[in-house]
């Protein structure tokens, strides 16, 4: 046992066994470090697709009859356009029609000419199957980039807002130092969930923003959760430091972290499983990323936040000490 376990445990005298969680820093740095690493690797082996809602392109929706393969319909537009396709079957709610739903980026657009090409080429090719546009839709770069830059603005007034919440909060126990651990556990998620989105191959879509949305809700509750035991700590244990309210804070918080993790974590490997069985892979793009960043969010809250706040405030100490002197 560790000399601050037993301190911790003097000095609080705890119903439960304080677990060390303060002393895991470089383990922390170090898996840190292996996610940038991913990260890295990702993009350079993978590259980063961006989908059409951010970097401009088409989308066709075609009726056709009998059956038809997606993935041969997918190869024959791709010759044609020579970018990579995305091909979905459905069916029209409202007549009834069988439906491919495609889409591709383009950087140029693409003309009723072009258009028209694409379309005269699948009913060559697939001449069984009565394939005839129902609707289309060309979506500029412009657009797509400003999607991508509002996303990006809603994602850092969301951080603005949480830093605020935590820093009045937690007022009592250095509130701000606080919110910023739980934006910097917030974007180790989000490095995890698009690190996995990238080595997976998936596209950046909206899929992989309602991911981000997700993470960012279920991460940061974790988080606030295991803060609200450390001030609920303070006034129980006042000469306690804050390495030893952390520990108990966080031990006290380890089983019902792990139990809600465990199930939502499952449930969402139910439905990955159930998507990539049933041929859905357009949901891959969510659950999967979704999976990693939800297990990336019960480390954070338990290690990320709360030890890199116990890391933030002993400098902080440190540097007090030194400007006295």
């Amino acid at each position: 046992m560790s000399k601050k376990t037993k301190t911790t445990e003097t000095a609080i005298k705890p119903d439960v066994k304080a677990y060390d969680f303060c002393s895991k820093k470089k383990m922390i740095l170090g898996i840190f470090i292996a996610i940038i690493v991913a990260l890295i690797i990702g993009i350079a082996v993978r590259g980063v697709r961006l989908a059409i809602e951010f970097r401009g392109g088409t989308m066709i929706t075609y009726n056709y009859d009998g059956d038809l393969d997606t993935n041969t319909v997918q190869s024959a537009i791709k010759e044609i356009v020579n970018v990579p396709v995305n091909v979905r079957s459905g069916q029209a709610l409202d007549t009834g029609n069988k439906q491919l739903n495609v889409s591709f980026t383009s950087d140029t657009g693409f003309n009723a000419d072009r258009q028209q090409e694409l379309t005269e080429a699948l009913q060559a090719k697939f001449a069984d199957n009565n394939i005839e546009v129902s609707d289309s839709n060309d979506v500029s770069p412009s657009s797509g980039r400003e999607f991508l830059l509002k996303c990006l603005i809603a994602c850092i007034f969301a951080a603005l807002i949480i830093i605020i919440y935590i820093a009045i909060r937690f007022r009592k126990i250095g509130g701000w130092s606080a919110g910023l651990c739980a934006i910097f556990a917030l974007c180790t998620d989000l490095l995890v969930a698009l690190a996995s989105s990238i080595l997976f191959g998936f596209e950046f879509n909206s899929n992989i923003v309602a991911v981000i949305l997700t993470i960012l809700g279920y991460s940061i509750n974790n988080t606030i959760v295991i803060y609200d035991r450390i001030r609920e700590n303070r006034s129980l244990y006042s000469k306690a430091s804050l390495n030893e309210l952390i520990n108990l804070g966080c031990t006290q918080s380890l089983t019902r972290s792990i139990r809600t993790s465990v199930t939502t974590i499952g449930t969402m490997l139910i439905v990955t499983i159930v998507v990539f069985i049933s041929g859905y892979t357009s949901l891959l793009s969510f659950s999967v990323p979704l999976v990693f960043g939800l297990i990336s969010g019960t480390y954070s809250s338990l290690f990320v936040a709360p030890v890199t706040w116990s890391w933030l405030k002993a400098r902080e100490a440190a540097k007090s000490g030194k400007d006295k002197k």
